[in-house]
């Protein structure tokens, strides 16, 4: 994972981390990607920021990855036009945390039409930090394109997995079932003449 150190318990990234629905999601992506305004965003519609710009992580115990923001930058976020703001000041103390942990990584890119994007969802990806396999969603971003609620889609993707519900391999065994029977054909009408 690009900025951790590999093979320690601890690491410092660069990304912001929210708890969405409960979920620690790690946005990460080169810089100017909107990970800020989207945990902006996502603070806005009720969930809570953790960590901005830099992130510390630890792994706690075996399959499980803590992050935290430094306390001297601790609930502020930098938002390019705006300047630092401090979050809990803005929206209270229900808008922040101060540690969670880390439970999907999601990776901003940049859309480029000649790339190739998963289109549907059947092979999970994963990632490694502090020698913990992470699930890894790679999230095209465009403007106009709503990157908060597509995380929030994403965590509540992650919940109903969590739960042995996974949508897309579902949807895919039906559509494989349903190819490998011959096609239905509508019983001849008697008024049918043609």
């Amino acid at each position: 994972m690009p900025g951790a150190d590999a093979g320690s318990e601890q690491a410092r990234l660069h990304g912001v981390l929210v708890d969405v629905y409960g979920i620690g999601v790690l946005l990460q992506g080169a810089s100017g990607t909107g990970k800020s305004e989207c945990a902006l965003d996502l603070v806005v519609r009720g969930h809570r920021l953790v960590a901005d710009d830099l992130i510390l992580i630890s792994r706690e115990s075996p399959g499980i990855v803590i992050g935290q923001g430094p306390e001297e930058i601790r609930h502020h976020m930098e938002i390019r036009g705006l300047g630092v703001i401090n979050i809990r000041d803005l929206f209270g103390i229900a808008a922040i945390r101060y540690r969670k942990r880390i439970e999907l990584v999601v990776m901003l890119e940049p859309w480029t039409p000649e790339a190739e994007y998963d289109r549907l969802g059947v092979d999970d990806q994963t990632t490694e930090l502090v020698d913990v396999r992470l699930p890894l969603l790679r999230l095209p971003v465009s403007a106009g394109r709503n990157t908060a609620i597509l995380v929030e889609v994403a965590a509540r993707n992650h919940l109903l997995k969590l739960m042995g519900h996974h949508a897309a391999r579902e949807f895919a065994d039906r559509l494989d079932r349903r190819l490998q029977r011959p096609p239905p054909f509508p019983a001849a009408s008697e008024e049918d003449t043609e």
